[in-house]
């Protein structure tokens, strides 16, 4: 029997998957999440592509390829057991000359290293087969990879803790978490402390994730430096002028991955997303301007050293940023009959990224153990997807429950 009492900070999708792990590994178990926001999911968890990666691009043996094989296992089988949309549309990661095919290779060793099932190398004619109006000199195609609304996904986890007799406390914005004689105190924002002490904490606070760690005694870096990445919806017209997704080949050159189409849950297509500088960490609409937030990055020495190295990349995004018309295009190099398409603007995701002081961005998952605190410091794609997976790598690896 365990009776502890776990604190959760963050009420994403990631937050919410370690704590019903928690009451599926410990029915006994005492679990409170805490959400600053109003309901759960309303940060990075309902402002992403949709994604289910199926593990092309990540290195072997590291934790991101080895949680998001299983992570897609999970989402797959969670969504298929509780009547979830998911649209399993395949993906095509295209090149378009002798340079990238060399790099498409790489990837798809990657893939076979990694485990992704039923991944093959196509050539020209063979891309046709899978997207008729896409083109490219070969390609990697993945048909396992799927799409789904992680929202959904993590609204209905939200349903299953309280059917388990977990609880979601909404509207309590955690500032810290202090830690003596074994016993943790939750600290909201206001300076109040929450009544009863917890046993483990684990905070899955996203956005937010590196101040929340410091403050509760953790160290400073990675730090957090936002980004911004726009979706765009086509002309519902041309929607079927792409089946699945397709995707560029990856370029060293840039520390994201570029402009690409993308299916969604509810049959409509986006190209997308850009990637920019923030000027909020929670800057959704991208009409505000948070002082602090842009303080934070302007003052932290790694993001000049990240930038001094990115001027290329930051340029490349920068035209998509100013013009609908470079960003239709840079996504009509792989589907020409697109070139000309109308867009309005969809979702618009803040990427959480991890960087060090040296400028360098983190690629792995980041997660830190300090006493009874465990922090998700690095989540990134494909961390939703790798969600249910994360969850149980923390309950069952990482935390001591004695």
């Amino acid at each position: 029997m365990n009776n502890k009492h776990y604190a959760i900070i963050g009420g994403g999708i990631n937050g919410l998957a370690v704590a019903r792990q928690l009451l599926l590994d410990f029915p006994d178990a005492k679990v409170t999440v805490f959400e600053k926001e109003s309901d759960v999911a309303m940060h990075q968890s309902s402002h992403n592509s949709g994604v289910v990666h199926a593990g092309l691009y990540y290195e072997p043996g590291g934790l991101k390829a080895r949680l998001c094989r299983r992570g897609a296992e999970l989402v797959k089988e969670y969504c298929l057991s509780n009547n979830i949309a998911y649209d399993e549309c395949g993906k095509l990661v295209v090149a378009l000359s002798q340079e990238e095919e060399g790099r498409l290779e790489a990837i798809y060793q990657k893939s076979l290293a990694n485990k992704v099932p039923d991944v093959r190398m196509l050539n020209a004619e063979q891309i046709k087969e899978i997207e008729p109006n896409c083109i490219g000199t070969r390609a990697l195609h993945s048909p396992r990879t799927a799409i789904v609304s992680y929202g959904d996904i993590a609204r209905h986890i939200a349903k299953e803790i309280k059917q388990r007799n977990g609880q979601i406390c909404t509207g309590r914005a955690v500032a810290q978490l202090t830690e003596k004689a074994g016993k943790i105190t939750v600290h909201f924002d206001n300076n109040e402390q929450y009544d009863a002490q917890f046993d483990y904490a684990v905070s899955c606070a996203g956005l937010q994730s590196d101040r929340l760690a410091k403050r509760s005694g953790d160290i400073e870096t990675p730090k957090i430096v936002p980004f911004f990445g726009q979706y765009y919806v086509i002309d519902s017209q041309f929607k079927d002028h792409v089946k699945g997704l397709i995707y560029p080949v990856p370029d060293p050159k840039y520390p994201f991955l570029g402009v690409h189409f993308t299916k969604r849950i509810d049959g409509q297509m986006t190209i997308g997303p850009n990637a920019f500088i923030s000027f909020g960490r929670e800057n959704y609409s991208g009409k505000k301007f948070n002082l602090g937030d842009v303080y934070d990055f302007l003052t932290y020495k790694g993001f000049w050293k990240f930038s001094s190295k990115n001027m290329s990349a930051a340029l490349r995004e920068l035209k998509t940023v100013a013009s609908q018309t470079n960003f239709v295009q840079e996504a009509a190099k792989y589907v020409p009959s697109l070139a000309s398409v109308s867009v309005a603007p969809a979702t618009r995701g803040i990427r959480a990224q991890a960087m060090e002081s040296d400028g360098s961005l983190v690629d792995d998952f980041v997660i830190r153990k300090q006493g009874n605190i465990t922090h998700i410091r690095n989540a990134p794609s494909p961390g939703a997807t790798s969600s249910l997976a994360i969850a149980e790598y923390i309950v069952r690896e990482v935390m001591s429950h004695s």
